[in-house]
């Protein structure tokens, strides 16, 4: 059997299969990240209602993720009316991988110049 000669594609990033404003992406807050990254490993993309710490998360920024396209009302909870239980859609995902992107680039050049200080 002879190999395919071409190299294999990559597939492409969500993050172009998606409808995302930049403006919200390079302004996203670590809370909306650390709402957003949870439901990553979630059944559904299933979002929390609780930081790790227990602390609810605000449904002001709940409510920002939805307007984004981030996040989308799940269901709604009887004997909770007032909690928002959403899950994480693909448009959040892509946002969400996006704005690690960015953040990894801004602090690679640090971490370069704190490498060559130290070995200098």
């Amino acid at each position: 059997m002879v190999a395919d000669s071409k190299p294999a594609r990559r597939a492409p990033k969500l993050i172009f299969d998606s409808n995302i404003e930049s403006e919200y992406i390079e302004n996203i807050t670590d809370r909306e990240i650390s709402y957003l990254r949870r439901g990553l490993d979630q059944a559904g993309g299933k979002l929390p209602l609780f930081d790790l710490d227990g602390q609810e998360f605000e449904p002001p920024m709940i409510r920002r993720c939805v307007e984004r396209g981030w996040a989308e009302p799940w269901f709604s909870n009887p004997l909770k009316p007032d909690w928002l239980v959403c899950k994480l859609t693909t448009a959040g995902r892509a946002a969400l991988e996006h704005a690690l992107d960015l953040r990894a680039r801004r602090s690679a050049p640090a971490a370069a110049t704190w490498r060559q200080r130290r070995a200098g």
